[in-house]
């Protein structure tokens, strides 16, 4: 396995080729959330999956879900994320016939100590639009956020604006919505808000309870 420090250079070069601008060719009609569970999370290796769950961003309904089981052999070290799951997470993508316009990804975009988290990583090596949509902060600090749907305070780090902390329903806890690859932060925050029925973006959410009925299902039959 490489040292640590290689894998920080490798993560400071991945953040050079990140993109925070708009760049769609086309109008944005489906989004996709990917998502990855594990059999023994504290282990390694261990068995893994991968989801993928695209909906219609008009009417927030599924209109594809794909799974993919894999053998993660890349142990759980804070930061390092996307060398544990992003193997999986790409040939889960690169399977898909029909890919989303957009992706969100169960984690950080450019809101990471080194400036790629997991979802700018996917972004760079697939050339795919993605966001970054996180449910607790890895670095940076931010003011309180108003308790109504929609309010947000930007996340800063090192004085630089890195994502925003959004309130997607009253009174629920924040989550953490940054630049993946390709599109803006003001872009990502207003498509992370439209898919928002609950506090999870519908594309996040779906692929995440698709994960853990998996995860029951295996854990039930490895006990008997």
């Amino acid at each position: 396995m490489c040292t640590l420090k290689r894998l920080e250079k490798i993560q400071h070069e991945c953040a050079k080729r990140v993109i925070e601008k708009d760049l769609f060719d086309k109008e944005i009609k489906t989004i996709g959330g990917i998502d990855v569970t594990f059999e023994k999370p504290k282990e390694t290796p261990t068995r893994a999956w991968a989801c993928i769950a695209i909906i219609d961003i008009n009417t927030l309904k599924p209109i594809h879900c794909e799974t993919l089981e894999g053998l993660i052999d890349f142990p759980y070290i804070p930061t390092f994320l996307a060398f544990r799951e992003l193997p999986l997470m790409k040939k889960l993508y690169e399977n898909l016939k029909i890919k989303p316009d957009v992706i969100f990804i169960d984690g950080q975009g450019i809101a990471h100590p080194r400036g790629c988290g997991i979802a700018s990583h996917f972004g760079v090596e697939t050339d795919a639009i993605t966001v970054g949509v996180a449910k607790t902060k890895l670095c940076g600090d931010y003011n309180p956020v108003e308790i109504k749907r929609g309010s947000y305070s930007y996340l800063t780090y090192k004085n630089k604006i890195i994502g925003a902390v959004l309130r997607t329903r009253d009174k629920v806890k924040p989550i953490y919505v940054s630049v993946g690859h390709k599109i803006s932060l003001e872009t990502a925050i207003k498509l992370v808000l439209k898919t928002s029925i609950y506090r999870i973006p519908e594309p996040t959410r779906l692929a995440h309870n698709i994960l853990q009925k998996i995860r029951k299902e295996i854990l039930i039959k490895t006990s008997f």
